[in-house]
Parts: structure tokens; C-alpha cells; sequence
């Protein structure tokens, strides 16, 4: 799951919070984390802060699950950078975002990723969101990068179902939903698990809908994701994680912190949001 950075009023990094919220996650049946992610703010967080982030998540942890390093950047250099310092860590992996802003060409992501694996031995997921970043990482690139023994496997954020067929088409990657509203679809498709913001507030139905969507039980999982189809789309009311922040704020479980330019949760949005919390069971 997309770990949240848990913040201070003020901003600043609330540490104990983010280390209680990775054990609340394993102990409600999360399988892996993702620290320093979109949703960990890593577009805000200080090279230090985020060293700090990815050393911090592996100790809370505690081998008890994976933890996958948001390690990507849109300077090649930055993300060696950041995910040597993962690996130093002890990560298990690293999630590459593909270099925002800038957009490279297919020839200039595929030569991005290849550098990174060439500098650094630490399994690498591809991440895709287009609409995040300005840069669509197009199924034959990925195919050309699952080669690379250092490539694992893709979390693809497009939410479009027929974008995984064509990955799958072209290549055996492993391939992991980024979307959380097309999610269950998408493992009951043959993706290999989600990457998941609603996770942060409803660890334990995501886990179950995520068992039972990989183990072919159709039934279950769309039950379970029906009853979480309120969150998933109200926690993008606005950016990610400005509503996520909210809800785990809502349940006591952080503090109301996040940085600019994201700000706190518009007023208006509440109730929305409130509901799908309540149909989900994670609020009374």
C-alpha cells in the first residue's frame, strides 16, 4: 500500500505517528508498504527527509513485509541517488515513478530506468501515471525494460483495463494496479496485487478484497470492493493525499499536517467523503 507521511501541524514530520500507522497497516493484513510515494508527499519531502522516510519504514517493519522505496525522480541522477540510499537502507525494492515534468521520450524513459538498474542492484518497480505526471510510459517500452532482470514489475495508474492487456500482450511482467477504483478488476484480470491509497484508511477489507480478487474469488472481492467504491473515488474529491490526510485525520490516526502546495481538505467535501467512510465501516 501507498503509505501517507504523517505530518504536524505545522508541517514538520510526525515520526512516531508514521511508524504507528506502518504497524496498524501490517497488523490489519497489509502484505507490503510504499514509503515516500504520491501519496507519501515525496514531491515536498527534503532528499534528507526522504532517506529518513525509507530507513524509518524498513525499521518499522521489521521484515514483517516488503517495503518498496519511492525512489523516482525526474533527474536520472536523483533517483540513482535515492535509490542507493534505499538499498543502503535496507529496502527491499524501489518504486520509479517516470521523470515528470520534463517528458522524455520512450527512448529517453527506457535509457532512465537501464541507468538506474546499472548503478544500483535493487529490484525495480516501473510506476506509470500519466495524468500525474505528463509522461505515459507506453506498453513497448515496458516490454523493452522487462528484459532487464532488475525490472520486477509495473504499477500501471492508468486505470484503463485495456492498457494492461497490451503490456500483457507484449511481455510476462508482473503487472500491479495503481488505480484504486479499477483494482479489483484489473487483479481479477491476472495483475499480480494493488498498490492502494485506500489501503491507508481501510487496511483489512482491502486485504481481504485483494485475497480474494488473486484467489479467483469473484464474489467476495466485488462485495468487499463494492463497499469500498465510496472511498475510491472520494479520495480524489482533491488531489492525492489532501482527502486521505483528511480521513486518517477524521479517525484519530495522524495529525492534520500536510505542506504546501497541497493543502488542507476543502470544508465542502466532508460529507462526501464522511459517507463513504461510513459505507465502507471504517467510521460509525
Amino acid at each position: 500500500m501507498a503509505l501517507v507521511t504523517p505530518m504536524l501541524p505545522d508541517g514538520e514530520i510526525d515520526w512516531q505517528r508514521f511508524g504507528d500507522h506502518i504497524e496498524w497497516q501490517i497488523k490489519e493484513g497489509t502484505k507490503a508498504i510504499v514509503p515516500v510515494g504520491t501519496t507519501g508527499e515525496s514531491a515536498t519531502v527534503s532528499v534528507a527527509e526522504h532517506c529518513s522516510l525509507v530507513r524509518t519504514a524498513v525499521e518499522a517493519a521489521d521484515g514483517k513485509v516488503p517495503v518498496i522505496a519511492g525512489t523516482g525522480a525526474n533527474s536520472t541522477s536523483e533517483a540513482i541517488e535515492l535509490t542507493l540510499a534505499a538499498k543502503n537502507s535496507g529496502a527491499d525494492a524501489c518504486l520509479l515513478v517516470t521523470p515528470y515534468y520534463n517528458k522524455p521520450t520512450q527512448d529517453g524513459l527506457f535509457q532512465h530506468f537501464e541507468a538506474i538498474g546499472k548503478a544500483v542492484e535493487l529490484p525495480q518497480l516501473l510506476y506509470n501515471v500519466p495524468s500525474r505526471t505528463g509522461c505515459d510510459l507506453l506498453p513497448e517500452t515496458v516490454a523493452r525494460l522487462s528484459d532487464m532482470e532488475f525490472v520486477i514489475g509495473i504499477k500501471e495508474a492508468t486505470g484503463d483495463l485495456e492498457r494492461a492487456k497490451a503490456i500483457r500482450n507484449l511481455s510476462d511482467i508482473s503487472i500491479y494496479s495503481g488505480d484504486d477504483a479499477t483494482s479489483c478488476d484489473l487483479m481479477l484480470q491476472g495483475a499480480m496485487g494493488t498498490i492502494s491509497v485506500t489501503a491507508n484508511v481501510a487496511p483489512a477489507k482491502l486485504a481481504l478484497m485483494t485475497e480474494a480478487a488473486l484467489s479467483g474469488d469473484v464474489e467476495l472481492a466485488k462485495k468487499v470492493d463494492k463497499e469500498l467504491a465510496g472511498l475510491h473515488e472520494n479520495l480524489f474529491l482533491e488531489s492525492n493525499p489532501i482527502p486521505v490526510k483528511w480521513a486518517l485525520y477524521h479517525m484519530g490516526k495522524i495529525d492534520s499536517g500536510i505542506r504546501l502546495p497541497m493543502t488542507r481538505f476543502s470544508s465542502g467535501h466532508h460529507e462526501m467523503l464522511l459517507r463513504s467512510m461510513v459505507q465502507a465501516g471504517v467510521v460509525e
